[in-house]
């Protein structure tokens, strides 16, 4: 299978979750602005809605949204303990954890990217984010992971989104406990493959 990509996008987490479920697949990054994998293909013609990520499975279709491809890839290596088991509470937990870093996370830490953004709208956004920093650490309660001791998907998805912060200077909480989370997530072998493979880090 084959996983697109742009260093540094959201694209990031399932590309982490790959690595941590220990699955063969080729990368190949994409330029968002022309839409072109590095290879010359039409991105479009792969995914139409010319986002990352995407990943196309042998001989079937080509998945895309952060959330989907990560559940995709934890029921492929269920021994990985990435997700719990389908149909269970602590699975819908976990689905609650990735709707909230997409709506509240990746959606309240994406329009710093855009140029056009007022200091007033970003400044609204600050305090809407720090708001959600308060919740995440009092909902972890001093857990290393947001579903407790076990590392999941989610958490490859929030690290890759709170890596945003340090971009446009966002305070990532008032204490030392998100800090220590990324810090955490971010040691992990499959982190640092990732990372590495993107070129975010030597």
């Amino acid at each position: 299978m084959k996983f697109y990509f742009a260093p540094g996008a959201c694209s990031l987490a399932p590309h982490i979750a790959l690595r941590e479920a220990d699955l063969a697949f080729d990368l190949e990054q994409v330029d968002l602005r022309a839409k072109q994998t590095k290879s010359g293909a039409d991105y479009r013609a792969i995914n139409p809605k010319g986002s990352v990520p995407a990943l196309a499975i042998d001989d079937g279709p080509v998945l895309t949204e952060a959330a989907v491809i990560l559940q995709w890839i934890a029921d492929r290596k269920p021994p990985a303990k990435l997700a719990p088991a389908a149909g269970t509470m602590e699975r819908y937990r976990l689905q609650e954890w990735l709707n909230w870093v997409a709506t509240e996370m990746h959606k309240g830490i994406s329009p710093f990217f855009n140029p056009k953004a007022s200091d007033e709208w970003k400044q609204l956004l600050r305090d809407r984010l720090a708001m959600q920093f308060d919740f995440l650490v009092k909902r972890m309660g001093g857990k290393p992971y947001l579903m407790g001791d076990g590392y999941t998907v989610a958490d490859s998805y929030l690290f890759a989104i709170l890596r945003w912060t340090k971009l446009h200077a966002i305070e990532l909480g008032k204490g030392p406990e998100l800090p220590a989370y990324m810090e955490r997530v971010g040691a992990r072998a499959a982190s640092q493959v990732a990372m590495k493979a993107e070129g975010l880090i030597k």
